[in-house]
């Protein structure tokens, strides 16, 4: 039981008079006596509503969660309460976990006689993986509102934050409409585009000579062209580092949360074109996946990635490569995600060297915004210009490490974080466009 404001405002009052009643005593001697009545009188009051409290009945409160959260992205949490006795006050929080972010709690809800109320409030995930609920806390406002009655209620429950899905959401709906535009992705495939046949067709207008079939043509006794389609039945695999650097944070999110949701976006975009996907990690975490195709394999990805979470180690490259190598002997499209400086290039470039025997190498790589941000910034003074330079200095030297791998023969994207998924979309339909793979 918990004293409220009103009960304190009492008591203050009383003690108040009664710091008083030495200088009132000589003029009005009844004083005493009426203090002592009002004070035994608002104890009394106080007495009966602590027991009317104690008496109140808990009502019954059910939590209502969503299937899953995306992180960093907004959901509601519902609870619902209900009881069998008189109108009642109460004031409610759930006991959320310490990396989400909750609005509307906690609130003061009334309970209408015979009834049940239902409160949703905001939630943001800020981590992912398995999160736990382990109680809702309420307190029961006594019928004259000098107690409040304290409750807490044991209600464990789990919920997984996966990555944030969302993009692969919109680009299904973006590309039911043809409207990928809108998402930044330049191209999509056309029809008669690519290395693979796909059937027969009567020659149209624009069609180009090297498609047409003589053969066909000679025999049908009209032009027949023959209509490609982009290469299918390859593999794709992500080989993403959890060391120390994708801890990097920009904004809401980490470098890590970043390529987890480029690596989803472009998972559905690849599975979609009949390719199979795989996946492995080193440096901290290793998960390996074999490459698989069908729509099923985004929601095994989903399931292995969610509590995936980065480490403090140095990424060893050489060591993550050689394991694919062993693991994967089929010709694949190996798309490495890390955080570059320009002193990896020593251990990056013979790893890389190493993978392009067998496999089209693509690196891809986040670049810190606040480095974007400072050379927006005005130079106003000496130290200003100081900052400047030295990070014109960075950035060029980070691009020479850049174009030093692709002096190898591979690949290299090095955008910033937020650009990643949509950069990583567009290359590699570029490279199924062009037929590298």
């Amino acid at each position: 039981m918990m004293p409220t404001r009103r009960l304190l405002l009492v008591l203050a009052a009383l003690m108040l008079a009664a710091l008083l009643f030495p200088f009132a005593a000589s003029q009005y001697p009844a004083l005493q006596s009426a203090w002592w009545t009002l004070f035994a009188l608002a104890m009394l009051v106080a007495t009966l509503d602590a027991v009317q409290a104690w008496r109140l009945p808990v009502p019954e409160v059910r939590r209502h969660l969503p299937g899953s959260l995306a992180l960093g992205v907004e959901d509601r949490i519902s609870l619902r309460l209900s009881h069998t006795g008189k109108p009642l006050t109460l004031d409610l929080h759930d006991h959320h976990p310490a990396s989400m972010q909750a609005e509307d709690l906690p609130v003061t809800l009334t309970l209408p006689a015979e009834g049940f109320i239902e409160h949703r409030y905001r939630v943001t995930p800020l981590e992912r993986g398995e999160l736990a609920f382990p109680l809702i806390q309420l307190r029961l406002h006594s019928p004259l509102g000098l107690w409040r009655r304290n409750i807490r209620l044991p209600r464990h429950e789990t919920l997984r934050v996966y990555p944030n899905f969302a993009a692969v959401a919109r680009y299904t709906l973006l590309a039911a409409d043809n409207r990928l535009s809108q998402m930044g992705i330049r191209r999509q495939r056309r029809r008669g585009e690519g290395q693979d046949f796909h059937q027969l067709r009567e020659y149209r207008d624009g069609d180009p000579l090297r498609q047409i079939d003589w053969k066909a043509s000679s025999r049908l006794r009209k032009l027949i062209s023959r209509e490609y389609q982009e290469e299918r039945d390859q593999e794709i695999i992500f080989l993403l580092d959890c060391g120390y650097r994708m801890l990097a944070r920009d904004s809401e999110l980490s470098h890590f949360d970043h390529s987890l949701n480029a690596i989803l976006l472009l998972a559905w975009v690849a599975l979609r074109q009949g390719d199979g996907v795989g996946f492995g990690s080193f440096s901290g975490n290793e998960r390996w996946l074999k490459p698989v195709k069908g729509s099923t394999r985004i929601n095994h990805l989903f399931n292995t990635l969610y509590d995936l979470q980065p480490s403090t180690e140095v990424p060893d490259y050489a060591e993550a490569a050689t394991r694919l190598l062993v693991r994967q002997k089929k010709r694949a499209l190996v798309v490495l995600l890390t955080n570059l400086r320009d002193e990896d290039n020593v251990e990056l470039i013979p790893a890389i060297r190493l993978l392009r025997q067998r496999h089209l190498v693509l690196v891809a790589s986040m670049r810190e915004q606040a480095l974007d941000q400072e050379l927006e910034r005005p130079i106003d003074d000496f130290n200003q210009a100081l900052r400047h330079a030295a990070t014109r200095d960075y950035l060029l030297q980070r691009e020479q490490a850049v174009t030093q791998i692709r002096n190898t023969g591979v690949l290299c994207l090095d955008v910033n974080p937020q650009n990643l998924s949509v950069s990583l979309v567009n290359q590699y339909l570029d490279i199924k466009a062009g037929g590298l793979l």
